[in-house]
């Protein structure tokens, strides 16, 4: 078996598979006063906030290219490609997981996966790391799916943001716009559900009360089991910062890593946005 892994340009992933072979990445548009960018290619990430603080509309996000994604399909057998595992943007605020699912039977020659992640970013680029992990031991391609989902299964993330009109206007929270007569009041926290959608989780008074709060939450999640835990942010070093502090106080364990949203999730999060994943070890 050899094993490809495709993903999106959502994900963040670890230092060590920058550049690793059996990686394929599908890049997002992301769409600011009428003109096309790709992060990485004609937009760099101070380009993207730089953009979006003086533009008159908030930026908006397309799907991934369906066609680019037939043509890798196309293309991977020719390179010794035997099977390929798709992890994407969660399906709850993308509608390209549901899309591709087709491309499955129209390419016999590979035996082809598409699990829903429920998620983005850090959590995404872990999953990416433990299937080649696992291919790398050689266990078998169903094995494999398996044990990511158990990943995915327990995997989720934490969020509070500093505006929720991104979100809201963007259609990606679920039940947000319900709170925006009460923004000057509350500082909610937002999660990823069990169908990887963005809802309010609990609406807190301060923001130094909900960083508090993200602890005690991340305490309960990781209190049984191993997890990687990750803080991830959109401009925000001093709230990492901060969170990371209080992990620390509060007497946490676990390996946290820090990670950075990418211009796709920044443009529905908006600037100044502070997260934490959590991930088991499986």
């Amino acid at each position: 078996m050899k094993l490809a892994v495709i993903t999106d340009s959502t994900v963040a992933l670890p230092a060590s598979l920058k550049n690793h072979d059996a990686i394929f990445s599908l890049d997002i548009p992301i769409i600011i006063d009428g003109e096309t960018y790709f992060e990485g290619h004609n937009l760099t990430i101070d380009d993207f906030y730089q953009k979006m603080a003086v533009s008159q509309d908030l930026p908006k996000t397309s799907q991934p290219s369906l066609s680019e994604l037939d043509n890798l399909l196309e293309l991977l057998p020719s390179k010794g490609y035997t099977h390929v595992i798709g992890l994407f943007l969660a399906s709850g605020i993308s509608g390209f997981w549901q899309n591709i699912q087709f491309l499955i039977e129209e390419h016999p020659e590979l035996t082809i996966a598409f699990p829903d992640s429920k998620i983005t970013s850090a959590p995404l680029g872990s999953m990416v790391k433990n299937v080649l992990d696992w291919a790398s031991q050689e266990m078998t391609f169903q094995a494999i799916l398996d044990r990511l989902q158990k990943q995915i299964d327990d995997t989720t993330a934490f969020i509070m943001v500093d505006d929720l009109n991104h979100l809201v206007k963007g259609g990606r929270l679920s039940n947000g716009s319900a709170l925006l007569g009460n923004l000057l009041s509350i500082k909610p926290i937002l999660y990823f559900n069990d169908e990887g959608k963005i809802v309010v989780y609990e609406k807190v008074r301060t923001e130094k009360k909900a960083m508090r709060r993200l602890v005690d939450i991340l305490k309960d999640l990781t209190e049984e089991g191993d997890y990687e835990v990750s803080i991830i942010h959109s401009r925000a070093q001093d709230k990492a910062d901060y969170l990371r502090q209080l992990l620390l106080d509060s007497g946490c364990q676990c390996a946290i890593e820090e990670a950075h949203f990418g211009a796709v999730i920044a443009t529905h999060l908006g600037e100044g946005a502070v997260a934490f994943g959590v991930t088991p070890h499986v």
